[in-house]
């Protein structure tokens, strides 16, 4: 008895699932002027997307061509298939120490998932998302960048 009572109450939820949903289709039906639907093509100007969306993997830079990545690797370490490589060189500071600066930072676009594991692990927050979201290239060399800009350095008081 106890499963024909379950089995009758799993239709009832399936057809008010399907009532509430057909009720928001059919609110944007009778009500044209609310829809939500964006008409990409033709409001490239005036895209804006969500905060939390996730573009492309960016390392920002000041107005003096600093960025705040050490070079730890954490980042290489925490992508679950490879798309970021650090290229880290040492420097000679002034008090004669050796110091880890990174080389290059490279980030391949093509082969990321975007799953942010390296944007949240990243001790010094050097890494962040773009809102940057038309990637077709014709050429896949076009999808691997270098994320650090020729001549940047580290900003002072980041270690």
């Amino acid at each position: 008895m106890k499963s024909v009572i379950e089995y009758f109450k799993g239709i009832y939820n399936g057809i008010k699932s399907l009532l509430v949903g057909m009720s928001v289709t059919g609110g944007y039906f009778i009500k044209p002027g609310t829809t939500l639907t964006q008409q990409y093509p033709d409001n490239r100007d005036t895209l804006v997307m969500f905060e939390r969306f996730k573009g492309e993997v960016v390392m920002p830079h000041n107005e003096k061509n600093e960025h705040k990545c050490t070079g730890c690797g954490i980042c290489e370490i925490n992508c679950p298939n490879g798309s970021i490589e650090v290229i880290p060189t040492t420097e000679v500071t002034e008090e004669g120490k050796k110091k880890r600066i990174i080389d290059k930072h490279i980030y391949h676009l093509g082969m990321c998932t975007f799953c942010g594991l390296c944007v949240k692990t990243c001790p010094s927050q050097a890494l962040a998302f773009s809102q940057e979201f038309e990637h077709a290239v014709f050429d896949r060399k076009k999808l691997t960048k270098v994320l650090n800009q020729p001549g940047s350095k580290l900003m002072k008081g980041v270690e």
